[in-house]
């Protein structure tokens, strides 16, 4: 088994005792991302579209320093402060997500770190890379 830390600036650093992902073998765990911009550390807004614009941007910088990107995500997992921004959430990944689409849950929680409207944190198989 072969077990890597990944880090990168082009998204938020870990505000707590966590990484920004793991990678082990080709599966890669992204952490729980918030809408922070990685430069100044501070939520990109309160308005919940830049928020959720804003998670997914950081999720793909934490994806592509990785060796990946939103296609090698299998398992997408979304918090949401108040489940009216749901169609939100689905209008946006969209713009993201090609089909096949990953796997998915929406969860309804009563708050987030940084008062922030939502958080997604996803799991990611690499492809198998080829040699030549």
């Amino acid at each position: 088994m072969s077990k890597s830390i990944i880090k990168t600036d082009k998204a938020p650093a870990a505000i707590g005792t966590y990484s920004q992902a793991v990678k082990v073998d080709r599966t890669v765990y992204i952490s729980g991302q918030i809408p922070l911009d990685p430069a100044t550390m501070l939520l990109v807004s309160t308005d919940i579209r830049a928020q959720i614009t804003q998670v997914f941007e950081n999720l793909l910088a934490v994806a592509e320093a990785a060796g990946g990107d939103f296609s090698d995500i299998v398992k997408l997992n979304i918090y949401l402060t108040d489940m009216t921004h749901f169609p939100a959430v689905n209008e946006i990944m969209g713009k993201y997500f090609m089909q096949p689409y990953p796997a998915r849950a929406a969860v309804g929680v009563a708050a987030l770190p940084r008062n922030a409207q939502v958080e997604m944190d996803a799991v990611m198989v690499l492809k198998q890379q080829e040699y030549h």
